[in-house]
């Protein structure tokens, strides 16, 4: 399993995910961390300006932890099969530790805040 943190800053849990660049990816096996890797992206490949498909580094996503997203990546990311979670938690590890002990508390989406609200044209 993979999980992807939003994190523009590179250190904690950042918002709007559909804009975000930097995402931490975390390699779960048997439960527990294998693995986890800075990526950082270019604008094309994030997912406000991918509209059809996912770049390949968040392509192979299960699981998507994130400070916000709108209610339209949020039903782009299910349609993928892929649980978008919200939380208030800041720390990453945090956050995949309580994800993995079934103690991470989502957050709920705010409906109707699709990429065609903001008031700017694609």
């Amino acid at each position: 399993m993979q999980i992807a943190i939003s994190s523009q800053n590179r250190r904690r849990i950042t918002g709007h995910a559909g804009k975000c660049r930097n995402f931490w990816i975390y390699d779960i096996e048997r439960g527990a961390v294998a693995g986890k890797r800075l990526i950082e992206l270019p604008f094309e490949q994030s997912f406000h300006a991918s509209h059809d498909a996912f770049a390949a580094p968040l392509a192979d996503i299960n699981v998507l932890i994130t400070g916000g997203l709108g209610n339209g990546l949020y039903l782009r990311l299910k349609r993928h099969g892929i649980l978008a979670i919200v939380t208030d938690e800041t720390d990453p590890d945090a956050a995949v530790q309580a994800l993995l002990e079934n103690r991470l508390l989502p957050l709920a989406v705010v409906p109707n805040n699709d990429c065609h609200t903001h008031g700017h044209a694609h």
